[in-house]
């Protein structure tokens, strides 16, 4: 399926400006102004459009790139991510490493949400890369949504939880470096937008990490999103 039928501009193009959006940053008007020092002129609502639909795409098909290189230990906890004027929550696991998990977008901070994640994060692995330790802070909710998991058989018994709250300063600081690719957004319209947007900036942040096999420069990271749409 051609991703790119009909579109006024080019692939070239487009992949560079929502690559552009997701890896730095930036607003869609400086985007905007910044396309056009350089001959290209399209309304900052354009590019919202293909970061929408292109950056859920892109993470989806590169997922298996991004795999951690060691599961063993979780760092599990929520940053608050506004939609339509309201705060959301936004799940998210990194390893020892400091490479991403998994991550969930949110409308509530409960035991519901909470296990809908970790099962999402557990979702296809291999018994041998499922965690023996989940670290959390102390919300009430993780203890429901471990015990759940455990119950139902879609988290193993031997499964370790840790409510340390100082240990979690590595996913802590991680959400910051984060926030400074979600902050310009001055908050998402809806939380479907929200969802496809933080997927494709969770995705420039495997990047940055050198998380994403085969890949050790900018040349190569570019050769492989261009390839993957």
């Amino acid at each position: 399926m051609n991703l790119f039928k009909h579109r006024q501009f080019k692939k070239e193009i487009i992949i560079w400006a929502v690559r552009w959006y997701l890896k730095y940053g930036i607003s869609y008007r400086e985007l905007e102004e910044m396309l056009e020092e350089r001959g290209v002129e399209i309304d900052h609502s354009t590019i919202n459009r293909w970061v929408i639909f292109y950056a859920p795409k892109l993470a989806e098909n590169l997922k298996k790139y991004w795999k951690p290189k060691s599961n063993k230990t979780w760092y599990t906890d929520e940053t608050y991510i506004k939609v339509k004027g309201k705060w959301t929550y936004l799940y998210r696991a990194v390893n020892k490493q400091g490479e991403t998990i998994d991550f969930y977008l949110s409308p509530s901070r409960d035991g519901e949400s909470a296990e809908h994640f970790l099962r999402k994060s557990l979702k296809n692995l291999k018994e041998c890369d499922k965690p023996k330790t989940i670290n959390t802070d102390k919300n009430p909710s993780y203890n429901m949504a471990i015990n759940n998991l455990k119950e139902k058989g879609d988290m193993p018994d031997t499964v370790t939880h840790r409510k340390v709250k100082y240990l979690n300063n590595r996913i802590e600081s991680d959400h910051g470096k984060l926030k400074r690719l979600t902050k310009p957004t001055l908050g998402f319209k809806s939380l479907d937008s929200g969802r496809a947007t933080i997927a494709g900036f969770e995705l420039m942040r495997m990047f940055k990490k050198g998380q994403v096999r085969g890949v050790g420069n900018v040349r190569e990271e570019i050769d492989l999103v261009t390839r993957s749409l």
